[in-house]
C-alpha cells in the first residue's frame, strides 16, 4: 500500500528523543483506587475551581517533602548512583497546538509543596494558554529538538545524568493525565524517577490513581506507602486548604472606650 512520508516535526523529534532515552525496562507501575468524594465536593463548591493536576501536585510534593526517597533519581555522571534534590520540581504534561498540530510539552513547577494550591493551579493554567514561545520550558525543548539528532539526544542525555541539571530538564515528578478525556493511563514514557496519573472521577467519588516509578531509585512497597500518604495529603490538608480558602475573613472592629 503506498502512502506518504510525514516529516518529524520538532514537537514529535523531543518526545521521539525522550522516549529513547527513557530505560523503560526498569519502570515498574502501582495502581491504588482513592476515595476522593470529599475532595471532590470540596472543589466543587468552591468559588475558583483549581484543577485537578494541581490538586494532585500540590499533594505529591508535600507527601516527598516527607519522604527523601521521593525526590531522588539515578543518575549515571560521573558514575552510576542517586542523586537527591532538597526540594521537589513537578513536571506536568501539557497539549499545546503548534502550528496546527497537538504538542506535548511539560511545565516544570519549583518546590510546589511550599506554594499555595491556588499559586500551582495558576501556574499549570498560564502553561496551558500563554503563547507557547513566552514558556521558557517550552521554548528550550523547541530549541533543543530543532537540532542535529546526535547533538540534540547527547544534549537530552546529559541533562538525564546529571545530577545538578537533570530536575532543571525533566523535574522530580511527573503529572500526565487523560482523564478530561474519560480514560486512564497506565504507563508512561517519562524519564523522571515517578510519574503520578489518575483517571476520570467516578460517580461514587472514587479514582484510579496510576504510579509509575523507576525500581533503580525506589521499592514497590515504598511507592505503595506513597499512594497511601497522597490520598491522606488530599482528603487532609490539601481539602482543609481548599476549604480555608472559602471561609470568609472575619473583621474585628475595636470598640470605643
Amino acid at each position: 500500500m503506498r502512502g506518504r512520508h510525514v516529516p518529524l516535526s520538532r514537537s514529535r523529534r523531543a518526545i521521539s528523543d525522550l522516549v529513547a532515552l527513557t530505560d523503560a525496562s526498569s519502570k515498574s507501575v502501582i495502581r491504588r483506587r482513592m476515595r476522593l468524594g470529599p475532595l471532590a465536593s470540596a472543589l466543587a463548591a468552591s468559588r475558583e475551581r483549581q484543577p485537578w493536576s494541581a490538586v494532585f501536585v500540590r499533594a505529591f510534593a508535600l507527601v516527598a517533602a516527607k519522604d527523601a526517597r521521593l525526590r531522588r533519581a539515578y543518575v549515571q555522571l560521573p558514575w552510576p548512583h542517586l542523586y537527591e534534590y532538597p526540594q521537589s520540581v513537578a513536571a506536568i504534561a501539557v497539549e499545546r497546538d503548534l502550528a496546527g498540530e497537538a504538542a506535548l510539552f511539560f511545565a516544570r513547577i519549583k518546590a510546589p509543596e511550599a506554594m499555595p494550591l491556588e499559586a500551582v493551579g495558576t501556574a499549570i493554567r498560564h502553561a496551558k494558554s500563554d503563547p507557547v514561545e513566552s514558556i521558557r520550558d517550552f521554548r528550550r525543548m523547541l530549541r533543543i529538538s530543532a537540532l542535529p539528532l546526535a547533538l540534540r539526544r547527547l544534549i537530552w542525555w546529559i541533562g538525564l545524568n546529571v545530577g545538578r541539571q537533570r530536575a532543571n530538564f525533566f523535574g522530580t515528578f511527573g503529572v500526565s493525565t487523560v482523564a478530561g478525556e474519560g480514560a486512564t493511563i497506565d504507563v508512561t514514557f517519562n524519564p523522571v524517577s515517578l510519574t503520578l496519573t489518575y483517571g476520570p472521577l467516578s460517580s461514587d467519588g472514587e479514582i484510579d490513581v496510576v504510579l509509575c516509578f523507576d525500581h533503580r531509585v525506589v521499592d514497590g512497597a515504598t511507592v505503595a506507602r506513597a499512594l497511601a500518604a497522597l490520598e491522606t495529603a488530599l482528603l487532609g490538608p490539601v481539602r482543609a486548604e481548599i476549604e480555608t480558602a472559602e471561609r470568609p475573613a472575619l473583621h474585628i472592629v475595636a470598640s470605643r472606650p
